[in-house]
């Protein structure tokens, strides 16, 4: 994997950009004058019209968000769920404001150090910095203020450089990036007593002759101030009020959580994440204990020398009184090896790390190592499950594990049974795995991981911080800074060990699996737990995989067995959505939106005057009058729709099945089973020198990028009073280091085996095509090869060479609708048809009794009744593909047998269904929809039809019944 491959067009996150771009449309704006003015931002003054307030009102009711507007703050939030790219959305944000204003002084501000050190990695990524110079021509310059001792009396070195940097250096944005405790920092360290680095102290030299005090000279520049996660930074604390001494022109607040929202123009809510699949759904494994081990002891008192803990088991209270030093024990015998190491008035730091704040409570039997291995044998029990699945695939996902733990010497230590229960059950799931793979890449995964247990996990805890073991050092650089290492499918690691310091800040998109092993000591949101692993998966190519529902597992014990209950509860309640026991007092906004949304009325005002008047439910003030509400509740149900069921469930939970019409099957009998017929495909090229022109061709045609170091920055000075720009070596660069880890031979041996090309040939094309390969010999040009070569093929298909599909199987049983005997099944899986539900009736021709959609398009597909059609029926997911060239493959979703007005022609009608405008498909889908017109052009006369948004699907059988007669 090369890096993360960012899409440019996500909805959600284009419609948050834009709300905030349109938030300063019409805005005056003026350039600044004086001897300064090519280091200072253009500065928008928002009082000297009405366009922001107004700006602001229009965008808020676009969005569907309650119209409140404060004129004189130069606050404006944005609000988007864990997980739904907040940082890719503020940089596309600052890349925007730069185009269209001329803004290019940003100051970001982050709550904490984790937070930071992701923000910066994400901003430095070759990848992201690739993604957005093809979008804007321009680079990000990151000043990155450090927490370094400062016994010089000179400004920062980071605040200097972001002052001096001006508008001359026009193919830059520049951001400085901060966290919360650099803005408290005091002006000495509390320990050293020597001079640390503080943006409110005043410094010798200045900056321009005029500002010694770095918060004076930020303030000068005129900047735009982006905050992450505002809930930490309360109104009321030091951070906040500092932060005003930088005069941010605005101060655009991006988060999932808000204390208070101030000018609110986009709500991405939990709700709407989970519905719309842009974040994981979450499932839920409870450990629970034998009958008589359920108890829970309570931290809930301390005068500073003894701690109180309440003692509940048994449906008995019992209180106990426990000094520094003394076990709990004494407060219950499953704790004997629990001390409490230290104690104030307000918390209580037990012996193995874990801290309790007053209330914070405990089960006893969660510090027993047996309760331990069990959950930890179920995690990896069903990690293997997961990765067997996903790394079967053509296109592989590699799914992580997170284990949260407290006792890091039980993971560190070589003998600490933490570390032998895992090395021991993931050796014994290998080797059962092994007795039944076959050939082939998973088959290698797992020999490779027999090679070196002790590869497959790494851990990060705050003591790493000082570690000079090299094993520990890179174990952390790849859980910290890059996700690309640990994704790779040549690392065997997939096992991630913390102590709750993977927060806020960090994830991995392709966590699939969390699993607590020890309290969190005190009752956190469960968004926040979960978190870590709600973003939609990449693929070995760094791509998202999207259009498929997938599963966060969380695996706690007893004590959360109220887990999933508690999280849908705080999804909906933070979304928003009215809960059927709560009686509101009115019809609120949200309410109006969702009933205009879900049940199709076009004005407000006539839906207002029809409750009023009509349904005699509310008064002119909105207010519900008697049995209003339960008017609404019984009539309108749709809108008190939460988050889907089948988006946050147990484990234990029956998986949603969906009843087959198996009288109607016999109409569709043949067309399934041609489709399910097992085909391979052909490419139709006449010899070897014909091959070679094509990978000539390809070779010419092909960037390789070198894998090694590139280093440089940019640096503003002076000389004879006009500014220059000096390059130096530092983070980023054009001088490329090589970095070859193959030898020609066996790279040429395995490009050869990946890419299925005779070796001489390759070589020869080499030759011809000058390349430098030496430059490139390592594993990353070998996966890159291969992504490129398998598009290579699929885009040249029909102009360079031709395709053909043979059969290849005469058995076609068992299928997603039939048992291998050739009977019809009962029921399928509900996911496999649609993520979606609706409640709504399905016509009688259609093979299921149910409605399950994966889109508004699909939805309609299936609701709508045309007499011609005798049955029709949505096509699982992923059970009929179509070969395409390039190894990649295509999915239809819709079958139809059709027959004429007098019924004596019967038609094949398989359609694929694109919820978008025609002219708005990417290249990849033209040629897919290529590849499907000829694999369904065969002597069995099957019609294949494109569906757009703007198409009805009677129209398509209007079309082809018309044509067919």
């Amino acid at each position: 994997m090369a890096g993360f491959n960012f899409e440019k067009n996500l909805e959600h996150q284009d419609q948050a950009v834009k709300s905030t771009i349109e938030v300063f449309d019409d805005l005056e704006t003026i350039n600044s004058q004086g001897i300064n003015k090519k280091f200072i931002n253009p500065f928008f003054d928002k009082d000297k019209n009405s366009k922001y307030v107004q700006n602001i009102g229009v965008i808020q009711e676009q969005n569907g968000i309650e119209r409140r507007v404060n004129g004189k703050s130069n606050i404006i939030d944005i609000a988007m769920e864990t997980g739904t790219g907040k940082t890719y959305t503020y940089t596309k944000t600052i890349f925007e404001l730069n185009k269209r204003f001329g803004i290019f002084k940003f100051i970001v501000v982050v709550p904490t150090l984790a937070i930071k050190a992701g923000t910066i990695d994400f901003l430095k990524s070759d990848s992201s910095r690739e993604h957005f110079k093809e979008q804007y021509g321009k680079t990000i310059k990151l000043h990155i203020v450090e927490s370094k001792k400062n016994n010089k009396s000179i400004m920062p070195q980071a605040v200097n450089s972001f002052v001096k940097a001006g508008i001359f250096e026009k193919n830059k944005i520049q951001v400085l990036i901060i966290n919360k405790g650099m803005i408290n920092a005091s002006t000495k360290d509390k320990v050293t007593k020597k001079q640390v680095l503080t943006l409110g102290k005043r410094y010798d030299n200045s900056l321009f002759d005029k500002y010694s005090v770095p918060f004076e000279a930020l303030a000068a520049t005129k900047p735009f101030m982006i905050i992450d996660e505002p809930h930490k930074f309360d109104k009321n604390d030091k951070a906040w009020k500092r932060l005003q001494k930088m005069k941010p022109q605005f101060i655009i607040r991006y988060g999932a959580t808000f204390k208070e929202n101030e000018n609110l123009v986009y709500n991405l809510t939990a709700v709407d994440s989970f519905n719309r699949n842009l974040i994981k759904g979450v499932e839920g494994h409870i450990t629970e204990f034998n009958e008589g081990k359920n108890a829970i002891v309570k931290f809930t008192n301390s005068d500073g020398k003894e701690a109180i803990f309440h003692l509940l088991e048994n449906n008995k209270t019992k209180t106990f009184k426990i000094a520094k030093k003394e076990s709990l024990e004494k407060v219950h015998p499953a704790m004997k090896d629990l001390l409490v190491e230290k104690l104030n008035k307000t918390k209580v730091v037990l012996s193995n790390g874990l801290e309790l704040k007053k209330g914070d409570k405990l089960n006893p039997y969660s510090y027993a190592e047996t309760l331990q291995e069990t959950m930890i044998q179920k995690a990896i029990k069903h990690h293997f499950e997961i990765e067997k699945k996903y790394l079967s695939r053509e296109v592989k996902i590699k799914p992580l594990t997170l284990f949260f733990i407290d006792n890091i010497e039980e993971y560190r230590n070589k003998d600490g049974y933490i570390k032998k229960a895992v090395e021991n059950y993931i050796k014994a799931e290998v080797e059962q795995l092994l007795k039944k793979e076959k050939e082939g890449f998973y088959k290698k995964y797992l020999e490779k991981t027999l090679e070196d247990i002790s590869q497959t996990h790494g851990g990060y805890f705050a003591v790493d911080k000082k570690e000079t073991d090299e094993v520990i050092e890179k174990e952390v650089n790849e859980i910290l800074h890059d996700k690309q290492a640990i994704l790779n499918l040549d690392n065997p690691r997939r096992f991630i060990f913390s102590k709750w310091t993977l927060r806020e800040g960090w994830d991995n998109p392709n966590i699939f699996q969390i699993c607590k092993l020890r309290s969190s000591g005190s009752e956190i949101s469960k968004l926040q737990e979960v978190g870590r692993g709600l973003r939609l998966p990449v693929n070995e190519y760094g791509n998202r995989v999207k259009d498929e529902q997938f599963y966060l597992n969380y695996f706690v014990d007893f004590t959360e067995n109220d887990f999933v209950e508690k999280l849908v509860n705080e999804i909906n309640e933070k979304s928003g959505t009215v809960s059927n026991e709560v009686i509101p007092e009115m019809l609120t906004e949200d309410m109006v939106k969702q009933l205009i949304e879900k049940y199709n009325f076009n004005d407000v005002n006539i839906l207002l005057q029809k409750f009023i008047m009509e349904d005699k439910i509310i008064d002119f003030s909105r207010k519900f009058l008697d049995g209003g509400f339960d008017f609404i509740k019984q009539n309108y149900p749709l809108i008190f729709e939460g988050v889907n069921s089948n988006k946050v469930r147990k484990a234990i939970d029956k998986k949603k099945k969906i009843t087959i019409r198996t009288d109607k099957y016999s109409e569709l009998k043949d067309l399934w089973e041609k489709l399910n017929e097992k085909v391979v495909l052909e490419y139709k090229i006449q010899n070897e020198n014909e091959f070679k022109k094509l990978f000539v061709d390809f070779l010419k045609n092909t960037d390789l990028v070198v894998e090694g170091a590139r280093e440089k920055t940019e640096k503003v000075e002076f000389e004879n009073e006009k500014a220059i720009v000096k390059e130096e070596i530092a983070i980023y660069g054009n001088e490329i280091t090589p970095i070859p880890t193959m030898k020609y031979g066996d790279f040429l041996k395995q490009l050869a085996s990946t890419l299925n090309i005779n070796m001489k040939t390759i070589h020869e094309c080499f030759i011809t095509t000058n390349i430098d390969i030496n430059k490139y010999l390592n594993q990353t040009t070998l996966r890159i090869f291969k992504q490129k070569f398998d598009n290579f093929l699929m885009y040249k298909a029909f102009n360079k060479f031709s395709i053909e599909y043979q059969k290849v199987k005469n058995t076609v049983h068992p299928t997603k609708f039939t048992h291998s005997n050739g009977k019809v099944k009962n029921e399928v899986n509900s996911s496999e048809i649609g993520v979606f539900y609706s409640d709504e009736k399905v016509p009688n021709n259609y093979l299921f009794d149910e409605l399950f959609y994966d889109s508004e398009l699909e939805k309609e597909n299936i609701k709508i009744n045309v007499s011609e059609v005798t049955v029709f029926t949505k096509i699982p997911k992923n059970s009929i593909k179509i070969p395409v060239a390039g190894g990649k493959s295509y999915s239809p979703d819709f079958a139809y047998i059709i027959h004429n007005k007098n019924g004596d022609k019967k038609l094949h009608f398989i359609v694929e269904t694109k919820d978008t405008e025609k002219e708005s498909i990417r290249e990849e889908e033209k040629q897919k929809i290529k590849h499907a017109e000829k694999f369904f052009d065969n002597e069995i006369k099957i019609i294949f039809k494109t569906q757009f948004k703007n198409k009805n699907i009677v129209d398509l059988i209007k079309e082809i019944t018309t044509k067919d007669n």
